[in-house]
């Protein structure tokens, strides 16, 4: 006789739920993009501020949503929300930020560190992504004067035997989902009063490093369109 497996209905794994195909099988396989990502995040965060999830779950399923291939791994995760992306018509951006950059033409920031030093500060423009990889070495991202482009921004760390420091304006909201092996992932949470501020998510992981994202007491976001930073 073969043993069967076990529904995946029956197991509560978000994991195991985020690999449930959504739709047509077709749309269930089609490679999800970072606009895709970055819609259901924002539902997400809107449901984090309304009350719906929790801070354990909302940081769960951010880190399910960022590392989903698939557009039938990024349904779930919203499924029990009442902003589905299926039927959400898109909510204009807030005056300051230019539209939204189309799938494909994000960019992506890399810095790396291996035995040595790399820093990032100034007046800089914050793509929609940055990663930064630490060795044996040191990262300093200071956004303090930077010009933010996009509401939200996602920072991927990776800190072995090394360190990150990531500063941001006070007025800013500042996340973090990461963890720390043998090493330390501090990122100190700020909601920012301002409900068009910038978001600035840090996740990742320090294995024998460590990790500390803040916001930077004195240091207020000024400029976020390229008018104001070509001026």
């Amino acid at each position: 006789m073969v043993a069967v497996d076990e529904s995946p209905l029956q197991k509560p794994s978000l994991i195991k739920r985020t690999q449930q195909p959504a739709g047509t099988d077709a749309e269930a396989a089609l490679r999800a993009s970072d606009a895709d990502r970055d819609r259901i995040a924002e539902i997400l965060r809107e449901a984090l501020a309304e009350g719906r999830l929790t801070a354990e779950e909302h940081s769960e399923r951010l880190d399910a949503a960022y590392a989903a291939r698939t557009v039938g791994e990024l349904a779930p995760l919203v499924r029990d929300l009442p902003a589905h992306p299926a039927d959400r018509t898109p909510r204009p951006e807030p005056a300051g930020y230019p539209p939204a950059a189309p799938a494909g033409e994000a960019d992506t920031q890399n810095l790396v560190a291996v035995f040595g030093g790399s820093v990032r500060k100034g007046r800089w423009r914050v793509g929609r992504r940055t990663n930064a990889f630490a060795c044996f070495g040191g990262i300093e991202i200071d956004l303090t004067e930077a010009v933010f482009e996009q509401r939200e921004v996602v920072v991927n760390v990776v800190a072995v035997f090394g360190g990150v420091e990531i500063k941001v304006p006070e007025n800013v909201t500042l996340r973090g989902t990461g963890s720390g092996v043998f090493g330390g992932f501090d990122v100190r949470t700020h909601e920012s009063t301002d409900p068009d501020a910038p978001v600035v998510v840090v996740s990742g992981v320090a294995l024998f490093g460590g990790v500390e994202a803040k916001p930077r007491r004195g240091k207020r976001l000024r400029a976020w369109t390229r008018g104001q930073l070509d001026g």
